[in-house]
């Protein structure tokens, strides 16, 4: 990334924690000050020695000297410190709230392991670079400049001597910066390979195991490991020739003073006094150096996961009413809000109109001039062969994705113009794979209706048969389901779903494929539980079994992203030859006991 850009990136992280940053510096800053007292001071206490007055005062404002520098330098590291880890949450949250709300398929084309570690490990490298770096380029910066200020009065023919040396061995070390930023986002990088290995992993466990792939598995992320390794050897690398530079500069700056001052000592130029003050100021020197080179190293580290972050920023995400509240770096996270309930009444109608779609420019269209028009109340099934584009219509309607050509509409009015929250807060969606949230049973049939009363859900329990699961569960409601549900039955999963769905309210209602898991005995209990529903609320069904698929009122057959024929299950099956096809195959599947897919 361009350093102009790095550097506004930077600044929209650091502005505002401005007035601590400020806060910490100034303390910093005294603590310099009374730093650069002390070879004053010993200047006097050298030379007192060579008289008859006392030193005991001199000790004594020598010793104050140190110990109040030390303590207003603990106090700025304190602010300093905490201000780094409020700039790493600030990031985090802004970081959170906007890979929550990316497009479905930015989140398709990214690894999801990589993002997690954009928010965990990219963040982290903020922490120096927003608020210690900057402290450092300009305590450091401006301590150098009073050092060299106070050398230049002391003697400037040592002062020269001095500043060659460091002029030199800094170049040598600034071509070696740029090596450090590299290194450090290719590290990065390899620990965000290291996240999206495990991340596949876990995300197959039992297919991992049953394949016996555990140890090719592991050979990928140790790769990965070992990559972030060498990257990460190869940054420490430059960084410990950029700090070595510092006392190697001030070693050879001393070796040179000592020699030139000690002739100059010797001619009667200066004074042994003198010299002892210059050395100090060059032993001094290295504090204000030191903190030069680590702001500089800083900066690289941080340039290196400030352009990860940015990265992930730019994703293009959906646009909400709460995107502004919780769109700046400083947004608190309080007092989020649950997620609406549709407050409308009556059941909703869905009409396409012309609509075509396909998933990126490259990739061939789903649909080709898709139109029908469902009214509500009712059921209407979805049917036809695999990649027909079934599933995709529900995409559109939830606007998980928005159509290439023609429009969606949901009761009369376009997608788009719909308040995001707004439509998705009318429609219940039990996805094909019915997925299951770490946590427990209570907190998954909430999600989407965290407001939902006892009643409410003991209610839904009953109506979609998951009263005697909870009853054998150990702990009921409170019972802790595993990873993506690893505690339940496939089935089980489906009927949490179909639950979670039902407790909130939705007047329009998209299942998936949400019975193809179940038995016989649930199966039909359930289908009897969305006839009910479909009284007073527009279900859209994607269906295989011909079981579900002749209770619906209307049936749409599609083919090749094309809407083929429209009717009931009398009319297609005497006028369309691809569903009497279909009818045939399903009902042959069904009466022998297998489950269609």
């Amino acid at each position: 990334m361009p350093a102009k850009e790095t550097w506004r990136a930077l600044y929209r992280h650091f502005r505002p924690h401005r007035a601590a940053v400020a806060l910490g510096a100034l303390f910093t800053l005294i603590g310099a000050a009374s730093g650069l007292a002390q070879p004053l001071a010993a200047k006097s206490l050298v030379e007192r020695f060579g008289t008859d007055e006392s030193i005991t005062g001199v000790l004594l404002l020598l010793t104050g000297l140190v110990l109040l520098g030390t303590a207003i330098e603990a106090v700025g590291a304190y602010v300093l410190e905490r201000t780094a880890e409020s700039v790493v949450l600030a990031a985090r949250r802004t970081l959170i709230g906007r890979l929550l709300r990316l497009r479905l398929g930015e989140v398709e084309r990214t690894q999801p392991g990589d993002l997690m570690s954009r928010v965990t490990s990219d963040t982290t490298l903020l922490r120096a670079v927003t608020t210690q770096s900057v402290v450092s380029a300009a305590s450091g910066g401006l301590t150098f400049i009073a050092t060299i200020v106070m050398m230049a009065l002391m003697d400037p023919v040592l002062l020269g001597v001095t500043l060659g040396v460091i002029v030199l061995i800094g170049g040598a070390t600034a071509l070696v910066m740029p090596k450090i930023a590299q290194a450090t986002q290719r590290a990065q990088e390899a620990v965000g390979t290291i996240s999206t290995a495990l991340e596949r992993a876990f995300g197959a466990f039992r297919t991992l195991k049953a394949s016996g792939a555990e140890q090719r598995e592991s050979a990928t992320v140790q790769q990965a490991a070992q990559e972030a390794w060498r990257h990460g050897v190869r940054s420490a690398k430059w960084q410990s020739v950029a700090w070595s530079s510092v006392g190697l500069a001030v070693q050879v700056s001393f070796l040179a003073v000592l020699g030139i001052g000690g002739a100059r000592v010797a001619s009667g130029a200066i004074s042994v006094a003198t010299l002892v003050a210059f050395l100090l100021f060059l032993f001094y020197l290295i504090d204000p150096v030191s903190r030069l080179v680590e702001a500089v190293t800083q900066y690289q580290v941080g340039s290196a996961a400030i352009a990860r972050i940015v990265q992930a920023e730019r994703l293009q995400t959906e646009e909400t009413e709460e995107t502004e509240e919780t769109e700046g770096p400083a947004s608190s996270g309080k007092g989020a809000q649950e997620p609406l309930r549709s407050t409308s009444r009556g059941a909703a109608s869905v009409t396409f109109e012309d609509v075509s779609f396909r998933y990126r420019e490259d990739l061939s269209y789903v649909h080709h001039g898709v139109s029908f028009d469902v009214p509500g109340p009712g059921m209407t099934a979805f049917v036809g062969p695999s990649g027909a584009g079934k599933t995709t219509v529900f995409g559109l309607i939830e606007r998980f994705y928005d159509a290439s050509g023609g429009r969606v509409l949901v009761d009369g009015k376009d997608v788009q113009e719909w308040p995001l929250a707004e439509l998705r807060a009318a429609i219940g969606y039990v996805e094909q794979d019915a997925p299951v949230l770490a946590g427990t049973l209570r907190e998954n049939l909430l999600f989407a209706a965290p407001g939902a009363t006892d009643a409410e859900m003991a209610d839904v329990l009953v109506r979609a048969r998951l009263d005697g699961v909870v009853e054998r569960l150990p702990e009921g409601l409170e019972t802790v389901v595993g990873h993506r549900g690893s505690k339940l039955s496939g089935g089980e999963r489906q009927r949490v779903a179909i639950a979670r769905a039902l407790l909130r309210k939705p007047r329009l209602l998209l299942l998936d494929e949400a019975t193809s898991q179940l038995d016989a005995v649930n199966e039909l209990a359930l289908r009897d539980v969305v006839a009910e529903v479909a009284r007073d609320v527009t279900v859209l069904v994607v269906a295989h079994r011909l079981s579900t698929v002749t209770l619906a009122d209307r049936i749409v057959v599609m083919d090749a992203g094309r809407v083929r024929a429209m009717g009931t299950h009398a009319e297609l099956v005497a006028a369309d030859p691809l569903y009497g096809e279909l009818a045939a195959t399903q009902f042959l599947a069904t009466s022998a006991g297998a489950p269609a897919t």
